[in-house]
């Protein structure tokens, strides 16, 4: 993974854009720095973005990043149903911040209702974090996702 870690052309960080071919031409941006994504496809100008937008939330719209080569950022949201959520919370494009929630264990009574058929966690409304416009690391490792796991056999 090391040699996929690049320059981000969106907040400039050294080595914190994790980079992945999508095909012979193009490629993904993840960075881990300042949590926003991209792709060679997300071109401003030859990508629908308005399609692309139709159910995204007006303030990820609002703090949307163009690079110098027109690729069009927008900020992620990692949700990983046993850990938790990370998400950008705020009320405009000037008061917006990184957050993360844990998730908690259904009860058993939990788990027999319609609302959460499949589902094995919640959110934990009391766990809700705000980390700053520049924490989205700290969002992430807050839920643990950069642990890692025992994989001896």
């Amino acid at each position: 993974m090391i040699e996929n870690l690049t320059t981000c052309p969106k907040c400039k960080a050294p080595e914190s854009c994790y980079t992945q071919d999508i095909n012979e031409t193009k490629k993904a941006y993840n960075c881990f720095n300042c949590g926003f994504f991209a792709n060679d496809m997300m071109i401003e100008g030859e990508f629908d973005l308005v399609a692309f937008e139709e159910t995204m939330p007006e303030l990820y719209k609002d703090i949307k990043y163009t690079d110098e080569q027109k690729r069009v950022w927008y900020p992620n949201v990692i949700n990983t149903p046993e850990r938790g959520v990370v998400f950008v919370t705020g009320t405009s494009k000037d008061d917006w911040q990184w957050a993360s929630i844990k998730s908690m264990p259904l009860t058993k009574k939990e788990m027999k209702m319609p609302r959460f058929k499949g589902q094995s966690h919640k959110s934990d409304p009391k766990s809700l974090q705000n980390h700053g416009q520049d924490g989205f690391y700290d969002a992430c490792d807050e839920l643990g996702l950069f642990e890692l796991e025992n994989t001896e056999a």
